[in-house]
């Protein structure tokens, strides 16, 4: 795909880019500035959105890029055509989901949870590798992964969701650790929640409130905080959750 690379905007690369979170966190980072590569495995139900967000946000640039992220030599390619053909990458939103496998632990099949580990951990790890190289060139540069708090407790009904976010919490800290003096912030952001997007509302059916669920472009915009945080007070561990989420007594 090539594309006028000709701006000054700041690129905001979104992996996982569909309906919900994805784009809330497109149309965020383009009211603040920000072209936006979305990344996702099917450009035409993207295209769509794409049009939308170019239409109102027109000072921005928009495009769309495809990819597995369950084949990370995949990614990575699509990654480095989006820094080749767009722009270099100053923020990289991992947003990836699969959806939710129930089942008990000795239930749990080889191929479901070595796609969970492809999709959750080397997926992430191929985007990391695609952007973080140059964000440490440049001095400067955010990735964000969307989590859960499934990161922090395992579960006897959805253990392969549970596995592949500790697993995406471990890799974000290690590069954290790793790559924060050379000016890469690195955040894990958990939503201890249930998002107020199409596949909950299903799952809610007739008990469905939105009062009870996270909206999206509030989420989103805490990405933004995120993001624009001083070097000197980073975040690399963020919990959300609404205030009607029973999370505690």
């Amino acid at each position: 795909m090539t594309i006028d690379n000709m701006t000054t905007n700041p690129i905001c690369t979104i992996v996982g880019a569909g309906e919900g979170l994805g784009q809330s966190l497109a149309k965020t980072f383009a009211r603040n500035g920000f072209d936006i590569a979305l990344v996702t495995r099917s450009l035409e139900t993207t295209k769509t959105f794409a049009s939308t967000l170019q239409t109102e946000f027109g000072d921005s640039r928009v495009a769309c890029f495809s990819a597995d992220v369950t084949h990370p030599s995949e990614c990575e390619k699509t990654l480095t055509s989006i820094a080749n053909d767009f722009g270099a990458c100053e923020v990289l939103i991992y947003n990836v989901c699969d959806g939710f496998h129930r089942c008990a632990p000795l239930e749990l099949e080889y191929d479901d949870l070595e796609r969970t580990l492809k999709l959750e951990v080397i997926g992430a790890l191929a985007a990391a590798k695609s952007v973080i190289p140059d964000m440490r060139k440049r001095g400067s540069g955010t990735v964000l992964f969307s989590s859960a708090t499934a990161a922090y407790r395992g579960s006897a009904s959805y253990p392969a969701y549970a596995i592949g976010k500790f697993g995406l919490r471990a890799l974000s800290q290690s590069l954290a650790k790793a790559y924060a003096a050379d000016g890469v912030h690195v955040a894990h952001i958990r939503l201890d929640c249930d998002l107020d997007v199409p596949i909950m509302q299903a799952l809610y059916g007739d008990k469905y409130d939105p009062e009870v669920l996270a909206d999206p472009d509030s989420v989103a915009e805490n990405y933004w905080w995120v993001y624009r945080q001083p070097k000197s007070a980073w975040s690399n561990e963020v919990e959300l959750r609404p205030n009607t989420e029973i999370w505690t007594y």
